[in-house]
């Protein structure tokens, strides 16, 4: 019996939640291609149906999935990764999940279920493996040298010439050889190093990754003529691109995210601080005019 309504509801919370992840797990077991993740996949599937009959002989009810968070958590790992998705997951539900204990003198057993989600679990996702992770450095090298070199490039090219459209279209110029450049220098750099990378992906992603990133600075200079106005918001992108990354890395590596974000971001802005000083001296003491 419950002591008062707030537990009998807080209970039938925790059981949602277990069936919903199980439900979540089992559908991405299924479409995992990773005969090594399926599995993986699987056990945890299993430990939160086990969760969720748990917690049905204590309220005695059958309960409904989420299927809103059902259809968030697949897709979101559908497109941003295995890893990422999972983890992401377990990091909303470890509000509830800490909740556990306050009930470890009243429920039997409960100790288990804590057990199973803060060790069990967290040891089967460190199990998962993912290409894209794998490359993940890759990525970040072509990322942030594509938000250090362009942020100042675009900083220095607004002061020296003030033209919009010739600002956007040197960027772009500069942003394209940059990335061939970067790619064959990541080839060359990873064939180097015996750590079982491919060369030709790792070259790849690191191209693409600055490419895109350039693409996504250069676009508020083709959209709007007032090169000031331009150059914040191309900033303004550069500081979301540097969050959504580092935000990605945090959960998907469990990495501290705070530090990493102010130092790429500090790093980034600091040298498109400098270069637009060194813009407004070319365009002063060069006679620079268009």
């Amino acid at each position: 019996m419950f002591q008062n309504e707030k537990a009998k509801n807080m209970f039938l919370g925790f059981q949602t939640n277990e069936i919903t992840e199980h439900i979540i797990y089992a559908q991405l077991a299924k479409s995992t291609k990773d005969e090594s993740n399926r599995q993986v996949l699987k056990k945890i599937s299993e430990d939160e149906k086990c969760h969720y009959e748990f917690w049905k002989k204590h309220t005695g009810k059958d309960v409904n999935p989420n299927r809103w968070q059902i259809f968030k958590y697949y897709w979101i790992a559908m497109i941003f990764g295995l890893t990422f998705g999972v983890k992401l997951m377990e990091i909303g539900e470890e509000g509830a999940q800490n909740t556990y204990a306050s009930f470890s003198q009243t429920v039997p057993d409960i100790e288990h279920i804590i057990e199973d989600e803060h060790n069990h679990e967290q040891a089967l996702l460190g199990m998962l493996q993912e290409e894209r992770l794998r490359y993940v450095g890759a990525v970040a090298l072509g990322l942030n040298d594509a938000l250090v070199e362009l942020t100042g490039t675009l900083a220095g090219l607004s002061f020296a010439l003030q033209n919009t459209r010739l600002v956007a279209v040197v960027g772009l110029i500069t942003g394209i050889a940059a990335s061939f450049s970067m790619g064959a220098s990541a080839y060359l750099s990873t064939k180097a190093e015996p750590n079982g990378k491919n060369a030709l992906k790792s070259s790849l992603y690191t191209g693409i990754a600055y490419i895109v990133t350039v693409a996504f600075l250069i676009l508020p200079f083709l959209l709007i003529f007032n090169y000031i106005i331009s150059l914040l918001i191309s900033l303004g992108v550069a500081i979301i691109i540097i969050w959504l990354f580092n935000f990605y890395i945090s959960v998907a590596r469990d990495l501290p995210f705070k530090k990493r974000f102010f130092e790429m971001a500090g790093l980034s802005l600091g040298v498109a601080a400098v270069s637009f000083v060194i813009g407004y001296l070319v365009r002063r003491f060069l006679g620079v005019e268009v």
